[in-house]
């Protein structure tokens, strides 16, 4: 061993990418291989996404259509099941409101809840919602609880 054959011991080394833009004698100088101009031989150059080379991309070739309401409520599901199941878990115990909601992370405090009819619901809850739909409503009472609409 002498200085002429040194080498880093085997798998110590992992860059083996290419060293661009060092000079000419390098071979990779000069435009650092990314050919003459254009947007891609610049620095900053990021692609848009969606951008088809020029081309009018899919998205603006398509037609809009449709119609949103600007007036819809968006309200968050709040099962019978899932009552039950914090009931069990020993997280509420006889009334259910908007802070109980907001506390287990099944709402957030500016949305509007809505209690749903999946599954049963054995535990006599004081429920209090935005909306109840007519089978959560009838399960709650039928089980001796009450639903309030806020």
């Amino acid at each position: 061993m002498n200085l002429s054959n040194l080498q880093p011991a085997e798998g110590s080394t992992h860059n083996q990418n290419k060293r661009l833009g060092r000079g000419e004698g390098s071979g990779k100088g000069g435009t650092a291989a990314r050919g003459h101009k254009g947007a891609k031989s610049r620095s900053g150059y990021s692609k848009k996404i969606g951008f088809e080379g020029g081309q009018m991309p899919l998205q603006r070739r398509v037609p809009k259509f449709g119609f949103t309401n600007i007036n819809r409520k968006e309200y968050e599901g709040v099962n019978l099941d899932t009552l039950q199941l914090l009931v069990d878990n020993g997280l509420i115990t006889d009334s259910v409101s908007m802070t109980d909601f907001v506390a287990n992370r099944l709402a957030t405090k500016n949305e509007i809840v809505k209690i749903l009819g999946r599954g049963e619901l054995k535990a006599k809850l004081k429920v209090t919602a935005h909306k109840f739909t007519a089978t959560a409503k009838a399960a709650i009472e039928a089980a001796g609880g009450e639903a309030v609409t806020i």
